[in-house]
This record gives structure tokens, sequence and C-alpha cells, in this order.
């Protein structure tokens, strides 16, 4: 009886090793959550003076483990400009994590596909100010169209 559950504890543990295994295979490096090797991942949030969402999303940032500092701006279209985000495409707050910059109220899914896959852009947006979305009042209504930016034009990151 003893060597029967020992085999089936055994089996157990490899199919799980398989199926963890097969996951990393499949969906490539573990999520980001702000933390790389022991290291918090510095979350530069532009913001203005009045606008309490950002203060809401700064907060999720911090309780996905990234190292926030907020940037209070009297005017966020110059941080927009910076990054050539056009106007369809902007949001409250821009951040800045590494090269990239991430525009509105971004689940964290996006970021992690950021910063894990690396792609060659220039940083993703979520336009307008979804409800439901982290940061934002309310309950989420239909998909997160995310978009990737490149030298100013679009196409779609993901869905969430």
């Amino acid at each position: 009886m003893l060597k029967k559950t020992s085999n089936k504890i055994i089996v157990s543990i490899i199919a799980l090793t398989i199926a963890v295994g097969g996951y990393y295979f499949a969906f490539g490096k573990t999520p980001v959550n702000g933390d790389v090797n022991g290291d918090r991942i510095k979350a530069t949030v532009y913001k203005s003076p009045t606008c309490s969402c950002c203060l809401s999303h700064t907060g999720y940032l911090k309780g996905q483990g990234f190292d926030v500092e907020t940037i209070v701006e009297k005017d966020t279209n110059l941080i927009k400009q910076k990054h050539n985000i056009p106007y369809n495409m902007q949001s409250c707050h821009t951040t800045e994590i590494g090269d990239y910059f991430v525009e509105g109220h971004m689940p964290i899914e996006a970021i992690n596909k950021l910063l894990s896959e690396k792609p060659d852009i220039d940083g993703i947006t979520l336009p307008d100010m979804p409800a439901g979305s982290p940061g934002m009042p309310g309950v989420k209504r239909e998909e997160f169209v995310i978009y990737s930016l490149k030298d100013g034009e679009s196409s779609e990151f993901m869905r969430i």
C-alpha cells in the first residue's frame, strides 16, 4: 500500500514539473511584476496636480512591486510630446519604465509582456481612462485594447 501511494506521489510531482515547464516554455519568462533578480524596477509617473486616479494607479504599481517616483507636472503634454504620443492614444498620466513609456491605467499583464519581451517599440498605451482599469473606479465593461507605439505610429499590442 505504501509503495502505491509513493508511486502516485512521484507521478504527481513529475506531472506537475512537466506542466510548470510547459507553461514557461509556452509563455516565456516568469512575470516581472516590478522585480527582476531581486531588484525593484523603477517607474516614474508623470501626473497633473489635480488627478486622483493617477494616485490610485501609482498605488497599484507599488503593490505590484515597482519602485515608484511620482512627478507632478502642471503641463503633462510635455511628457507626451517627448514620447511622441498622439492625442488619440493619450490618457491622464505617463509612466517611464526603463527605455519605455507606459501611457494610462495599464494592467500589469501588459507591463509584464513589455518588460519580458522587450519589443522594438517606444512604449504602450491604454487610451482614455477605461472603467475598471487599474486605478479607475467602475466595472470593466469590455476588453482593454492596448496599443504599442513606435515613432508615433500605433499598432495593437494585446487585448486583456
